[in-house]
C-alpha cells in the first residue's frame, strides 16, 4: 500500500460527516427533511508501527481490491456504530428544513 493509497480511520469517519453536510446543505429549501438514524460502519483496516522516533502505530482503511502483491502488515475488521447530533442543539441530526412537507399533489 503506498502513501497515496492509504486512508486513515479519522479520515474516512470524516467524510462521512462532511457528506452529510452537504446532504443537509444540498435540502435547504426544499419541503421534506430526513432525520439521520444511526450510522454502522465496518471496516478492515491495516495497521502498522512506524519505528521512526515516535514509534506510533496508524490505522490504515484496507482499499478493497485484488492484486498479487502481499503485505507483512495485520489485517483487521473494526466495525462500531455513530449516532450523529446536531452540536447546535444536542438533538438528532436532521437533513432537510424545519418546513412540513406540502404532499398534496403526491401520486397524482
Amino acid at each position: 500500500m503506498t502513501s497515496i493509497d492509504r486512508i486513515e480511520l479519522a479520515d474516512a469517519i470524516a467524510s462521512v460527516r462532511d457528506q452529510l453536510v452537504e446532504a443537509a446543505t444540498r435540502s435547504s429549501g426544499l419541503p421534506l427533511s430526513f432525520e439521520v438514524g444511526d450510522i454502522d460502519m465496518e471496516f478492515t483496516i491495516e495497521l502498522r508501527k512506524e519505528v521512526k522516533g515516535s514509534g506510533k502505530v496508524k490505522a490504515w482503511v484496507v482499499e478493497a481490491g485484488a492484486d498479487g502483491s502481499r503485505t507483512s502488515g495485520q489485517t483487521h475488521r473494526v466495525s462500531f456504530t455513530l449516532t450523529p447530533k446536531d452540536t447546535r442543539t444536542g438533538g438528532s441530526w436532521l437533513v432537510g428544513n424545519d418546513e412540513d412537507a406540502d404532499i398534496s399533489g403526491f401520486g397524482r
